[in-house]
């Protein structure tokens, strides 16, 4: 009788990693819990890719909603979604910063001058589309690292006070943005701005729920002022 328990321990540990292994058979990487969601911007002081005489830190992306795209001229991913991303530059006027590591820069894999990993950089903005309003260069990737980034692209949504509000794991598609970043983005957007332009308060669920994204408010603007020009021939 008193083996009994010896027995039953092969057992739950048996059942404990049949647990574990199901919960990761059926979870999405990209909903793993993120270390900085809802923390304040790590510090960094870090230079601008293409003018590395202008240096930038955390008080850079106050005052403004920003996505951060951690990316690289290597990843084939970043290649698929900067096409998209730019159209959300361009289209919807969505505030992109990012931050750039390059994998050759590390002693594993050689080392590479500065003016070539402009250049690399310079000529896949040119194929792809630019969706930056800057660049911010990682040297050591140690702000990546601080950010718990594991790989690119990866984009953290940032609000106008400088708090990390999502962690997106993977490339942004229409898909992806018309389902989840683009709602908080736009959310946060309105929080920022407090008020529309007859000083009334915006209803920020009512945006969430009629404008999942801004297309449809710069269409309907687009149309009303179109329709006045033509009421006024």
């Amino acid at each position: 009788m008193k083996k009994a328990p010896l027995v039953a321990i092969p057992l739950v540990l048996f059942s404990l990693l049949v647990i574990f292994l199901f919960k990761g058979l059926f979870s999405d990487p990209r909903e793993l819990d993120s270390q900085v969601q809802d923390k304040t911007l790590p510090a960094f002081s870090l230079p601008d890719l293409m003018k590395p005489e202008v240096t930038y830190t955390p008080e850079d992306l106050r005052g403004k909603v920003t996505i951060l795209n951690v990316w690289g001229v290597w990843c084939v991913t970043c290649a698929v979604e900067m096409p998209y991303l730019t159209q959300l530059k361009n289209e919807q006027n969505v505030h992109i910063v990012g931050l750039y590591f390059d994998q050759d820069l590390d002693p594993d894999f050689g080392t590479k001058t500065l003016s070539r990993v402009q250049q690399e950089v310079t000529d896949m903005l040119s194929r792809y589309g630019n969706p930056y309003a800057y660049n911010i260069f990682d040297v050591y990737r140690d702000t990546s690292l601080d950010l718990g980034v594991t790989g690119a692209p990866e984009h953290f949504v940032i609000d106008a006070e400088g708090i990390i509000r999502m962690h997106h794991i993977g490339d942004i598609n229409e898909r992806v943005w018309n389902s989840k970043v683009g709602p908080l983005y736009n959310k946060l957007v309105a929080e920022a701005s407090g008020k529309t332009g007859n000083g009334k308060k915006v209803d920020v669920d009512a945006v969430m729920d009629s404008e999942p994204t801004l297309s449809n408010t710069l269409n309907e603007k687009n149309n009303q002022s179109t329709a006045s020009a033509q009421g006024g021939e």
